[in-house]
């Protein structure tokens, strides 16, 4: 879904969990109506134990609390960890739960990461409730003020409604949505919009991401934990290069959760950096975060823009055009490649059989999968 550009906005980057966490919880324990939020990741462990007491402190005061998690992503939650949200008053529905339909439903998931505070304020970015992100994942985050806060309201109204999500059997004390409320204009307030993917019908945010690398005058530098790109994107980024556009690639390094997705990703170094782009690899941690400067434009949400996100996931981001909130991400990219190494073009030519090796193993079963579409 593409939503109009809305005037009157306020974005703020939260760089790193020790920032974006303290600043959601603080917004929700100063809620005064109701709580949305929506997450693909929510494990048991310390962060989803803080979650949850924040959510039912909330709802123990009389606020609205809902809570949707998707029904795979969501699977590591205990049923005790699962009652005690009810019982706290917490509405808890999960999108899409795995069942014996077909395939194809099953590898359809909620991917978005959204929190709704009052129809006031909300918090967007690559975050979820699982230990990882509280050191061993690096994270950022996006706080939005503005009119642009309802149209991430009405993506998780929508879906709280749809018939792919359903509450624990026994549970009858679903409560209605609380009324939808206008977010103000804010005084110099920026532009910026919600844009939503559903599946391989609905890809506006890929549509935006390709027009902006074809439309971009100085710099395109892209942040992304799983490189496998789709063939139109990888064109577009050489073409870019090629042109003389400063093209840069801020990708996880050795520390990866899924080792095999960067091997597959591998395979398209060599034809990237004989085209000019830059690509670095991020050495602290395993780097989770999604966001992209496009000289003023940024994006920042939950899409890895790799061809199975693009095809399987529900996904969400959120597009700023404003020069400090460019500014502030140029920053974050420049701190994040001073930690990263870059990878040396005639070094990767003359890379060893057996990093080649497992390039190609992995991108056939890439393919394979690729081929589930």
């Amino acid at each position: 879904m593409q939503n109009a550009w809305r005037e009157g906005n306020r974005f703020t980057l939260l760089p790193e969990a020790t920032r974006f966490l303290p600043a959601m919880f603080e917004a929700v324990s100063t809620a005064r109506r109701y709580v949305l939020v929506e997450l693909y990741l929510m494990e048991s462990g310390e962060l989803a134990d803080q979650v949850s007491d924040a959510l039912i402190e909330a709802a123990q005061r009389g606020v609205c609390v809902c809570l949707l998690l998707d029904g795979y992503g969501s699977m590591g939650l205990s049923s005790h960890d699962r009652q005690r949200l009810k019982q706290g008053g917490v509405q808890l529905r999960f999108f899409n739960p795995i069942g014996l339909h077909s395939l194809a439903l099953n590898l359809s998931r909620d991917h978005r990461k959204i929190v709704v505070i009052d129809g006031e304020l909300a918090f967007t970015g690559g975050f979820g409730a699982v230990d990882e992100f509280l050191n061993a994942w690096y994270e950022i985050a996006l706080r939005i003020e503005g009119p642009v806060v309802a149209d991430w309201e009405l993506l998780f109204r929508r879906l709280w409604h749809s018939r792919l999500t359903r509450t624990e059997r026994g549970d009858g004390r679903q409560q209605a949505l609380p009324e939808r409320r206008e977010p103000q204009a804010l005084a110099n307030g920026v532009p910026g919009r919600a844009m939503s993917a559903r599946g391989y019908r609905y890809q506006a945010i890929r549509h935006s991401l390709h027009y902006r690398v074809s439309q971009v005058n100085e710099r395109l530098w892209l942040c992304t934990p799983y490189f496998v790109p789709t063939f139109a994107l990888r064109r577009r980024l050489v073409r870019a290069a090629r042109r003389g556009i400063d093209v840069r690639l801020l990708l996880p390094g050795a520390k990866h959760d899924h080792p095999s997705v960067r091997f597959a990703g591998q395979r398209f170094y060599h034809t990237m950096l004989k085209a000019g782009v830059r690509i670095f690899e991020f050495q602290p941690t395993f780097i989770h975060a999604k966001f992209v400067l496009a000289d003023e434009w940024v994006s920042i949400g939950s899409c890895n823009f790799d061809h199975w996100n693009l095809h399987w996931n529900l996904e969400a981001n959120q597009e700023v055009v404003d020069p400090q909130l460019a500014a502030d991400v140029c920053e974050l990219f420049e701190r994040n490649f001073a930690a990263s190494q870059e990878v040396d073009a005639a070094a990767w030519a003359a890379r060893p059989w057996g990093q080649r090796a497992r390039e190609w193993i992995y991108g056939v079963l890439d393919a394979m999968v690729t081929r589930l579409k």
